[in-house]
């Protein structure tokens, strides 16, 4: 069958998954792909993870869990809307949402949360999504002032305007027949006016749907069914985080209607604005994975693990004339024990920027948050085991030349 002939008949595919035998290889190739050192090939610095989750960073590292899963689903063919369909069902569960479906992250989820709210599950409204005018469709997003930060570039990629207000009166004022969605970003919700409540509230008394953007807001682990128990309409989350699921993974939980709407959107179908938004089996199944082992895990032990680190590094370097130390958790966002670490230059001569490059170009190389002239953060989640001793001695030894 041509491509094009299966373009024509994914609307009539049967749900139901078919497994075609694996294809394997060799010991000697695993062997050698085992020995080989593709970062060392390439050319590719790697580096002690003392930052956080950023994507620019690769995000997390991936749970064993979850690798093994990616290497033992990559061996058979499964049809796509089959397993989003289990999947999507056991993560349901988890979350306790009507429905769920993995997405290729937190901005896709965003992208085709709206899709789905704009289209509903008409298939030609579906493929005219960006160009609105003269559909019929809804244009407008409303959002607080304080939560605009960038992150909406997600939800104007379908065509719609963002309206932005301060006061729950500005909200009233601002709703009309164009009004699509009502959506909340969770890391800036100290900066509006309006709380998680007053905006749900503010959906249902005018039936319009609100999302909220949690990409980076676990831990807690709670926060993955809080905000669905809270009544939002639509949750959207980074898979490649704290969950340490596949980077190119995400989350979009909520109202049933909305998640088979924006799955409409969503590849195996062409002619949609998120054909290019694929998420293939292997990491469907690890998304899943990284969730289920993430909601069994020992987060307590965690954070013990995670303070002891933080302590191993102060402890090397607070008695540096001129230095302190601190740790800090965030309020929202990467919720963990985070070490600051600030200097007087007339004692402790190295500015944070160029500390940060000699930690950088060291061996081995390690990155941290500057946070101005002379103020630089770090976090120790994303370490390694022993990694905070190796991170502990080279902030030891920098201080030591800048004294």
């Amino acid at each position: 069958m041509q491509r094009r002939d299966l373009l024509k008949n994914l609307g009539v595919l049967p749900l139901a998954g078919v497994a075609v035998g694996g294809i394997d290889i060799s010991e000697k190739e695993k062997e050698l792909v085992a020995k080989r050192n593709l970062f060392e090939e390439l050319g590719v610095r790697t580096f002690i993870n003392a930052a956080g989750t950023y994507t620019f960073m690769t995000g997390s590292l991936m749970q064993e869990e979850v690798v093994e899963a990616i290497r033992s689903t990559s061996k058979e063919f499964c049809l796509l809307d089959d397993l989003q369909d289990k999947v999507g069902e056991k993560i349901a569960a988890i979350v306790k949402s009507e429905s769920a479906v993995v997405t290729a992250g937190c901005f896709s989820a965003m992208t085709l949360g709206l899709a789905g709210v704009l289209s509903g599950m008409d298939t030609k409204k579906v493929a005219q999504i960006p160009h609105l005018e003269g559909t019929g469709m809804k244009s407008e997003v409303i959002v607080q002032k304080g939560h605009n930060v960038g992150y909406s570039q997600a939800l104007t990629n379908t065509g719609c305007k963002m309206v932005f207000v301060e006061t729950i009166d500005e909200v009233e004022k601002a709703i009309n027949d164009k009004t699509a969605l009502l959506w909340f970003l969770n890391i800036q919700s100290d900066q509006g006016k309006i709380t998680h409540e007053e905006w749900v509230a503010l959906g249902k008394k005018h039936n319009i749907p609100t999302m909220i953007d949690i990409a980076a807001d676990v831990p807690p682990v709670s926060n993955l069914w809080k905000f669905n128990d809270m009544g939002f309409d639509l949750v959207c989350i980074s898979g490649g985080k704290a969950m340490r699921g596949p980077q190119s993974a995400g989350l979009l939980m909520g109202k049933k209607n909305l998640i088979d709407a924006a799955r409409l959107s969503m590849p195996p179908r062409g002619s949609t604005i998120g054909r290019g938004m694929k998420v293939n089996k292997e990491e469907i199944i690890g998304m899943y994975v990284a969730l289920d082992h993430y909601v069994k895990h020992d987060h307590a032990a965690d954070w013990k693990m995670w303070e002891g680190r933080v302590a191993t590094i102060s402890k090397a370097i607070n008695s540096f004339p001129g230095l302190t130390t601190e740790t800090r958790v965030p309020k929202l966002g990467n919720i963990t024990p985070t070490l600051h670490v600030e200097w007087d230059q007339a004692k402790v001569k190295i500015s944070s920027k160029q500390l940060q490059e000699n930690l950088r170009k060291g061996n081995p190389s390690i990155e941290i948050v500057n946070n101005g002239e002379s103020h630089i953060s770090m976090t120790t989640w994303m370490m390694q085991a022993g990694e905070e001793t190796k991170v502990a001695q080279r902030l030891k030894e920098e201080f030591q030349k800048a004294v």
